[in-house]
């Protein structure tokens, strides 16, 4: 299955800020969305699950249309992690169940208890079960996040800035734990993130938009400095340090 992005164009108010963005992704493969703040990289996720309704172009996951699709289906399909979520009082348990909605009927069932249950257990959250989320670290806190969006049972998970407001540590394990789920679980990830290095380390292709469009397209294996230079202004060069390809500002 492909995730397959036609000609996204989307304006606020007449004032242009994705114009015909283009790209497919396959499974097991995690895509970094890199550019200056007010490029359109948090707007392009929420195109791409329909939270902004593009004014042109199509998302198709497979051979569907997600332009087609009720709210609740899409929601069956991407899991979406926000940057800013408001701090809340409800547990660790009840925050990951709140993924489940998409598939529920009336009632919580067996089946939304127990997938609640493996992901904590998985994602060494158990422990914290019953602790509200506001009592949370912030990475503690991102994890159960990103549980929630893969209690959706996802085949794409959309994330904005997840490493945010973290320090170096959890930025790392954060990451770390994307790569992980999405090769462990064959799904595909699109993530919005400002830190090169972190995107470099983690992900298999990037997408880098300058003046509303896609300037350039590339695996990590053919990432250059001359695209970095000519995205963000400012010279850097490419290294390997310890087995991984670093980007070392001039």
């Amino acid at each position: 299955m492909i995730l397959s992005v036609n000609d996204i164009r989307f304006s606020y108010n007449s004032h242009p800020v994705l114009d015909a963005v283009s790209f497919s992704l396959e499974k097991g493969r995690v895509l970094a969305i890199l550019g200056v703040n007010g490029a359109g990289k948090s707007t392009l996720l929420k195109c791409l699950n329909r939270i902004l309704k593009p004014q042109a172009g199509s998302v198709l996951l497979g051979e569907k249309d997600l332009s087609l699709l009720p709210r609740k289906a899409i929601a069956r399909r991407m899991g979406y992690v926000p940057q800013h979520h408001a701090q809340s009082a409800i547990s660790v348990f009840e925050a990951v169940l709140l993924g489940r909605r998409p598939h529920m009927g009336l009632t919580v069932g067996k089946t939304d208890y127990a997938v609640v249950e493996q992901l904590l257990e998985s994602m060494g959250l158990a422990a914290l079960a019953l602790r509200p989320v506001s009592d949370l670290s912030g990475g503690e806190a991102q994890k159960v996040m990103i549980a929630r969006a893969l209690a959706q049972s996802p085949q794409v998970l959309l994330l904005d800035e997840p490493t945010s407001n973290l320090d170096l540590k959890n930025k790392i394990a954060v990451m770390g734990l994307i790569r992980t789920v999405v090769s462990s679980q064959r799904l595909m990830a699109v993530v919005a993130i400002h830190d090169l290095n972190l995107a470099v380390r983690f992900a298999d292709h990037f997408l880098f938009i300058k003046n509303h469009q896609v300037h350039g397209l590339c695996s990590r294996h053919d990432l250059d400095a001359d695209l970095i230079e000519a995205v963000y202004g400012l010279a850097v060069r490419v290294e390997e340090i310890a087995g991984h390809r670093v980007i070392v500002p001039l």
